[in-house]
């Protein structure tokens, strides 16, 4: 079994919107709706408490589960899976961890600070939306690579930087 978990700073716009879209929750083929942006699982609806806390969003075609995370100001919660995988994955098991921070745009760091540190959601809300629609392409792509270690992941933990999914 692969365990795929989509990771960045709050974990709670740009992971779930990756996750739904690797769980087909939100359409590839074109932009999503504000209500489809507002409406995936967990979006903008984390607090600072739920940092390091893996959220199940469900299995995917191949019988994968999927999971976000919230790395908040540490580097070690991919550091730490990663130990805990070598220690608990049997040998055919595989974690893939791929972060999403690459592909958020300024409207949708704007967007969050103002939601879920000021809590101005008037504000807030539509940056996120906004960002979420300007970079729905970027997630795309970054999970489409990131299944693509399905069949190549080598290492019992893979961790995905995603250096190269710029902001457009």
């Amino acid at each position: 079994m692969k365990y795929y978990i989509y990771y960045c700073f709050g974990g709670t716009h740009s992971s779930p919107l990756a996750a739904a879209y690797h769980l087909k929750q939100l359409p590839l083929d074109r932009q999503p709706t504000t209500e489809e942006v507002k409406n995936t699982y967990l979006f903008n609806k984390l607090k600072p408490k739920d940092g390091g806390k893996l959220f199940y969003h469900g299995e995917d075609e191949n019988g994968d589960q999927v999971y976000t995370v919230a790395k908040r100001y540490t580097k070690n919660v991919p550091t730490a899976i990663e130990g805990l995988g070598k220690i608990l994955l049997n040998e055919e098991d595989k974690i893939i961890l791929s972060s999403t921070s690459p592909t958020v745009p300024l409207a949708m760091t704007l967007g969050g600070f103002t939601s879920r540190f000021l809590h101005i959601d008037f504000i807030g809300v539509p940056l996120l939306v906004l960002g979420a629609k300007q970079t729905y392409l970027n997630l795309i792509k970054l999970v489409e690579n990131t299944k693509r270690y399905h069949n190549i992941a080598a290492e019992k933990v893979t961790d995905l930087s995603n250096k190269n999914f710029n902001k457009d």
